[in-house]
């Protein structure tokens, strides 16, 4: 078909053809082009807005990706921080007071960290507050962990201590209940056998046969098997470490020599009634610091509750000492 166009000319009644020139062909065909250009640049442009490239797929499949992983740790971090808190609390509430150390103040265990800002390296990203939360959250989930670690060093240390010093405390009768005649006389004041007078006596008095066997209270080391004591006789003193010393007096004789190592129970003499005294018996005290103190409130080691409450009543009454 012919592209030959013509109008209606109304002065000459007739029709003409319509003849274009090159330039207005030229206009025409980079106005099309332009056009074209112009509403193809358009569709692409509302095409991505709501259809996704190749590329573009896959990256937000690695973002939602990297968004469940997110969510499982933060579930992960939420698991150990509740773990974590109860032994926290556990540790203070129990095993610092059980063995006397000071409770970790909270603010210690879970304050930040502070001076320059540790967390501005995320500034910028997408989601940077929540990447700067997340490892704020696992920084001091680790300080925790480090400050628990400590603590639990410390207990295991104080356990150990603590397990020695209760190896070492005076805690036993020095003479068995079965080898005892008497508990003669407590710790407190009583009449003075030779010059009765009133006074105050700073140990126990245990009548036995001469003879009978004399226990270590704890163990230690012996610090004195000797008889250059004035009263005491022959006597024993076994330092404990802690402070604690024990003494044994008026000895038959001794079954250890000075600086030698004792267990508690081992037996370290024998009754007798040499010194300053009035019949044979053992005159038992314990220092701490250097000051003599109650022995009865040492004897939880060997004795039962009705035991320990029969003896706590004879030493109560004031009579007279043996020595």
């Amino acid at each position: 078909m012919s592209n030959v166009k013509y109008y209606y000319d109304p002065e000459t009644l007739s029709y003409r053809k319509i003849t274009t020139d090159k330039k207005t062909k030229v206009r025409y065909t980079l106005g099309f082009i332009f056009a074209s250009a112009l509403f193809g640049f358009f569709m692409v442009l509302i095409g991505s807005q709501y259809f996704e490239s190749p590329k573009e797929k896959i990256l937000n499949r690695e973002l939602q990706n990297m968004e469940l992983q997110y969510t499982l740790l933060s579930q992960k971090v939420n698991e150990i921080e509740d773990v974590l808190g109860n032994i926290e609390e556990r540790d203070n509430t129990i095993y610092r007071l059980y063995f006397e150390a000071n409770p970790i103040p909270d603010v210690q265990r879970t304050q930040g960290f502070g001076g320059v800002n540790r967390y501005n390296k995320f500034e910028g990203f997408n989601n940077s507050d929540l990447i700067a939360e997340a490892n704020k959250r696992v920084d001091i989930l680790q300080k925790r962990l480090v400050i628990q670690s400590k603590s639990l060093d410390e207990i295991t240390a104080l356990a150990k201590d603590k397990e020695n010093f209760l190896l070492k405390i005076p805690a036993i009768q020095p003479i068995k209940n079965e080898d005892l005649t008497r508990m003669a006389s407590g710790y407190g004041f009583r009449t003075d056998p030779f010059t009765k007078i009133r006074k105050f006596h700073y140990g126990m008095d245990f009548t036995a046969p001469r003879g009978t066997p004399v226990y270590a209270s704890g163990d230690g080391i012996v610090k004195r098997a000797d008889s250059r004591s004035s009263g005491y006789g022959k006597h024993i003193r076994i330092d404990h470490g802690y402070g604690y010393v024990s003494l044994y007096a008026h000895l038959y004789k001794y079954n250890v020599r000075k600086n030698q190592r004792v267990k508690r129970g081992d037996i370290i003499g024998f009754v007798g009634s040499t010194g300053r005294s009035q019949a044979p018996h053992l005159h038992y005290e314990i220092f701490k610091d250097k000051r003599r103190i109650n022995p009865l409130n040492f004897y939880y080691g060997n004795l039962t509750s009705k035991e320990f409450n029969d003896l706590l009543a004879k030493a109560s009454v004031e009579n007279q000492s043996l020595d």
